[in-house]
């Protein structure tokens, strides 16, 4: 079924001279008021880390294209694009975006507009030169917080029916994250979309390997083989 989509997909004209592409990908972070300098900054690096992982090139690799399309934007009250849409082929290029996530000062600031950054994400990837096999936002925070802009439900709703799917990485840094069951409400309100699953992320190295996995299932285009539950009781368990 995937090779009858695929070969559906080449035969429809390009527009102009559009790339062509395995995916793109949204990686949609937080940098609201609950994430400070250096958590934002050990956010970058995380994802610096993993994009340059030899197992997700590999997975990139692998892919039907041999590449993927990739922007990391922050969100907080406003959103700011931190790298723009790179095309990522191998370690090389994936370091290039590595590289150029380091650098740039923080420009998210404020509260929480998680609709308004949703929608954002769903803008980036319908106005870029970019013609991707699939769609994904990849959206991470600490919160459901909501203070400005569009109301999460509406802002999913639209990102969904704009053939883009939702993932999720709930930021599990400390006790409040799991009291306020935030991988549920993750689950329920904000993923969305074919193959959209929830992976949540604890601290330090933690987050780092769960950016990773993430990455790795949706360069291929799958999902976890247990749920956020199972994922987080596993954390909990052993201390790996």
């Amino acid at each position: 079924m995937r090779s009858l989509i695929l070969a559906l997909f080449l035969a429809t004209p390009a527009l102009g001279q559009q790339i062509e592409t395995d995916l793109e990908l949204v990686l949609l972070a937080d940098a609201s008021g609950s994430i400070d300098q250096d958590e934002l900054l050990f956010q970058r690096q995380s994802y610096a880390t993993a994009i340059t992982d030899p197992a997700v090139v590999a997975a990139i690799q692998n892919t039907l294209y041999g590449s993927i399309a990739v922007t990391y934007v922050e969100w907080a009250t406003n959103q700011a694009v931190v790298v723009d849409w790179t095309v990522i082929t191998d370690m090389e290029s994936a370091t290039r975006f590595a590289d150029a996530l380091i650098g740039p000062p923080r420009q998210a600031f404020g509260s929480n507009a998680i609709g308004a950054a949703l929608l954002f994400g769903m803008e980036s990837i319908e106005s870029n030169d970019i013609r991707g096999f699939r769609r994904v936002i990849d959206f991470s925070g600490d919160t459901m917080a909501n203070t400005f802009g569009p109301p999460i439900a509406q802002a999913r709703d639209t990102v969904i029916a704009n053939n883009i799917t939702i993932n999720a990485l709930p930021i599990m840094r400390d006790g409040r994250a799991s009291a306020m069951g935030l991988p549920q409400l993750y689950q329920d309100n904000i993923i969305g979309g074919p193959m959209a699953f929830v992976m949540p992320a604890g601290e330090g190295s933690e987050f780092t390997d769960a950016v990773r996995r993430k990455l790795i299932l949706e360069i291929a285009g799958t999902v976890p083989q247990s749920d956020y539950a199972s994922l987080l009781l596993e954390r909990l368990q052993i201390g790996e």
